[in-house]
């Protein structure tokens, strides 16, 4: 049996707890921007790719879109269907594996927000796999927004002073061993503890992108117009250029 991958290992038995990460609480004005960006036209179906607990499938299923969630974890896609339940809605909650996706030319938009898969695979090319099977999966003419790593942050600023600056006792902690200049990965330890108060202490590395990469592996998908911005918690905006100071990047690609 194969191990699990740290990302498959950080999500098992952990949707109750996730939900009170302080980097999920910025729902509400995450989806007020998505429903900007789609012209609020409700007749779009969206796939929500790393939905996690489904907190932006729900909010906007809620706002009367259809959205159809995927994700690895078993877990996640529980509380999501449970959250669905208690909110009366018929929400699509469908465990995939977001780099081999069964769908061809289905949805109009695809949101995949908070790293929701991409950036955290192994290798480049499975992250671009993840690309790849959501453009796959959305028609001709679609609108794809999603948040990742930001490249330009490490450069400038240290990236274990960004997470001391969000302590909350019970949440997940960080610990950068190191930034490799020439992969741009970050290797690093994290602890959480899981809905069932076990703590796990998790060797990750996740790869962060600059604005030029994500620029061009979207226009070798078709995508035509790229827009790239600062990501700030439940406040996106078209008004924010990207800059080193912002951890995560914002990015709006159309065709």
């Amino acid at each position: 049996m194969n191990k699990k991958q740290w990302y498959e290992a950080l999500f098992e038995n952990y949707g109750q707890k996730y939900d009170h990460e302080s980097f999920t609480q910025g729902t509400m004005g995450e989806c007020d921007f998505i429903e900007n960006e789609l012209n609020f036209n409700k007749s779009l179906k969206i796939i929500d790719v790393g939905c996690g607990t489904g907190r932006h499938s729900i909010e906007l299923s809620k706002r009367g879109y259809s959205v159809t969630g995927i994700d690895l974890s078993e877990s996640m896609l529980e509380k999501a269907r449970e959250k669905a339940g208690q909110n009366g809605l018929h929400c699509e909650f469908l465990r995939q594996d977001a780099r081999d996706l069964p769908f061809e030319n289905l949805f109009d938009a695809a949101i995949m927000m908070c790293e929701g898969g991409f950036p955290l695979m192994e290798t480049d090319e499975m992250n671009f796999e993840i690309l790849q099977n959501v453009s796959e999966s959305l028609k001709k003419k679609s609108t794809f927004i999603f948040t990742t790593l930001n490249g330009l942050f490490p450069l400038f600023h240290s990236i274990n002073g960004f997470h001391a600056e969000d302590k909350t006792p019970g949440n997940a902690t960080y610990h950068s061993r190191s930034f490799d200049l020439m992969t741009f990965r970050d290797y690093n330890v994290t602890k959480v503890v899981d809905d069932n108060g076990v703590e796990k202490i998790l060797e990750c590395n996740e790869r962060y992108y600059v604005p030029p990469e994500i620029t061009w592996l979207l226009k070798t998908l078709g995508f035509t117009q790229i827009d790239i911005f600062g990501a700030r918690l439940g406040a996106f905006s078209r008004k924010d250029p990207l800059t080193t100071k912002d951890y995560e990047m914002l990015v709006i690609a159309n065709r």
